[in-house]
């Protein structure tokens, strides 16, 4: 969504943050260059959804100038130990530099709502546009060429359902715990902690860090049924789904 121009400057990033991969940044430093501001959390599947776009962007747009910036705010135990964000961080392949929101101030300070959250700032740290939830990757890469006096082709969908012209189905509202029963999404995933395995629909699937694993994946949107068991050593807590093509 494009905001009015010149309405809403760039907070500044507060100087107690602490950072995953790179020394302390500083948002008045960024003047001159578009900033792409993404807040996420490792234990959520739609953030891990968008992780492809971001990473393509910085790789694609860092020499004419884009500084991609992600803020980690975890809303989960595994997903609030430092420790952890930065393994995690490392594991995904993030090379764009991550803050670790910890006591979510920066959050705060952008009255942000929700995970992920896109927030797009001209080179003069106004705010160009934003975005809540996964999608629009290729309305935000055009955004970003427009500031850059770029063109170039877009990044290629991850999945059919990131295409623009998608249909996606509503998906089943995230549950707490190791949840069983009906569900309607393209896939199932589980918030674990611990080492261990779990016991997926007649299957077992190993559990070696804590992080968002997916449990059940469809081809479409799909109604079925998830049962689900934890074995010793791993705790689940929640289960969420991502959309599907209908």
């Amino acid at each position: 969504m494009l905001a009015p121009p010149h309405t809403i400057p760039a907070p500044p990033l507060p100087r107690e943050l602490k950072w995953a991969n790179v020394a302390m940044l500083r948002m008045d430093q960024q003047k001159g260059r578009p900033v792409l501001v993404e807040f996420w959390d490792f234990c959520r599947v739609n953030s891990l959804r968008t992780i492809p776009y971001l990473q393509a962007w910085h790789e694609r747009y860092e020499a004419d100038g884009l500084r991609v910036i992600g803020v980690h705010a975890g809303a989960f135990p595994p997903s609030q130990n430092e420790d952890e964000i930065r393994a995690a961080v490392e594991r995904l392949g993030i090379t764009y530099p991550v803050a670790i929101d910890g006591e979510w101030r920066l959050w705060h300070d952008y009255g942000n709502k929700g995970w992920p959250a896109r927030y797009l700032w001209t080179p003069d740290l106004w705010l160009h546009s934003h975005h809540y939830g996964e999608g629009a990757y290729a309305e935000t890469e055009r955004e970003i060429q427009e500031l850059l006096g770029v063109e170039r082709d877009l990044v290629a969908p991850v999945r059919p359902e990131d295409a623009e012209d998608a249909r996606v189905g509503p998906v089943t509202a995230e549950q707490s715990g190791a949840y069983n029963g009906p569900y309607e999404a393209g896939s199932a995933w589980a918030v674990v902690s611990g080492a261990g395995t779990l016991h997926v629909n007649g299957r077992e699937l190993a559990v070696a860090h804590p992080g968002c694993v997916p449990l059940v994946e469809h081809e479409r949107h799909t109604a079925a049924v998830l049962e689900l068991q934890a074995g010793d050593g791993v705790t689940v807590h929640g289960v969420q789904f991502a959309p599907g093509v209908v």
